[in-house]
């Protein structure tokens, strides 16, 4: 435990400086992440890093995270790289006679595709305007409330169990107590900086950072089910990998961003 906690604050502590300071501090940790957490799916699947497949799913991968326009390079639309990309993969299985196989060259494009718009996503968020610190800030804080929120009531008051096949601890009443605290949190910045968001907004965002960051848990909780693992990496001792941490970020800040929750 004492190493979980020091760990997080350590890594919440750096993660955060680089928030504030924006920019490249920010833009090369999470493309750093964005490396790590593929890295992680990848060995997940039994693949070789060196397989051509591989090779062509992380430059897809790095397409769609960079920051081309923070760059000062011309806009480059990152849902673009999908098409080009899946056209590639395909390719492949057939210039390798199917040693590449169909299967394989799916699960990548999946995986460059929800661990690179996720990323993508929170970089987005981090650039939007003078206020993508607030956005930033808020978004992240619904989640982490809806984390701590989710732990403590479910292990205070959880009875009823809401997927036990996939994630055995989690309650009805710790997901709903997760609910709770992050409208609450939506709420005090919505107080905090009224001429930036209204109410309404602050609680349409904490409800969907913490419906969506518990759905992105199941997900993560599924597929190492699936694959026999508990954790996805050592990056964090005592937390796991990349994508043990960031589960809920890679479909909270899609999310937020495609709905216009944040602007």
């Amino acid at each position: 435990m004492k190493q979980r906690i020091a760990t997080g604050l350590l890594a919440g502590l750096l993660f955060a400086a680089a928030a504030v300071l924006g920019g490249w501090y920010y833009n090369v940790l999470l493309l750093l992440l964005a490396i790590i957490g593929f890295y992680e799916y990848v060995r997940l699947n039994d693949m070789k890093l060196g397989h051509p497949l591989v090779l062509f799913a992380y430059a897809g991968l790095a397409a769609i995270v960079f920051p081309w326009e923070q760059a000062g390079l011309s806009a480059f639309p990152d849902q673009n790289v999908i098409w080009p990309l899946a056209a590639l993969l395909l390719a492949i299985t057939v210039v390798t006679k199917n040693k590449a196989t169909l299967d394989g060259a799916s699960l990548l494009l999946m995986g460059a595709v929800y661990v690179g718009f996720g990323f993508a996503a929170m970089i987005d968020v981090r650039a939007a305007g003078e206020h993508g610190l607030f956005w930033t800030a808020l978004a992240f804080g619904c989640i982490w409330a809806s984390d701590t929120g989710a732990y403590f009531a479910g292990r205070w008051l959880g009875r009823t169990k809401l997927w036990p096949a996939i994630s055995p601890n989690k309650t009805v009443e710790g997901a709903i107590g997760g609910v709770l605290t992050a409208l609450i949190v939506a709420s005090v910045f919505a107080l905090s900086a009224p001429g930036w968001l209204s109410f309404g907004r602050a609680l349409a965002i904490g409800l969907a950072a913490s419906v969506a960051g518990q759905l992105g848990d199941l997900i993560q909780s599924a597929y190492k089910r699936l694959r026999g693992v508990k954790d996805t990496g050592r990056l964090l001792p005592g937390h796991g990998g990349v994508l043990d941490r960031c589960d809920s970020w890679l479909i909270v800040f899609p999310l937020l961003v495609l709905t216009g929750l944040i602007p």
